[in-house]
């Protein structure tokens, strides 16, 4: 069994995990706008994707993944 292939989808998972919770963050300044039940809805929005984001972290980081390695390679 090829071991690059499940590193390969955990590191495109986490990737992808990566960039949404980076969007979801910025959604908390358009949020602002709206009032403070917006800015806390965006906020525990965004907590919970970079929860999902440093889960994927971690499995990478349990099989000797740097994911910040992994996102520098093209």
């Amino acid at each position: 069994m090829n071991q690059s292939a499940p590193h390969a989808e955990l590191i495109a998972a986490f990737s992808r995990a990566e960039a949404d919770a980076a969007h979801k963050l910025g959604l908390i300044t358009v949020a602002a706008k709206k009032g403070p039940k917006a800015i806390q809805t965006a906020q525990e929005t965004a907590a919970k994707a970079a929860k999902r984001r440093d889960s994927f972290a971690k499995k990478l980081k349990a099989l000797g993944v740097d994911v910040h390695k992994a996102d520098q390679q093209p």
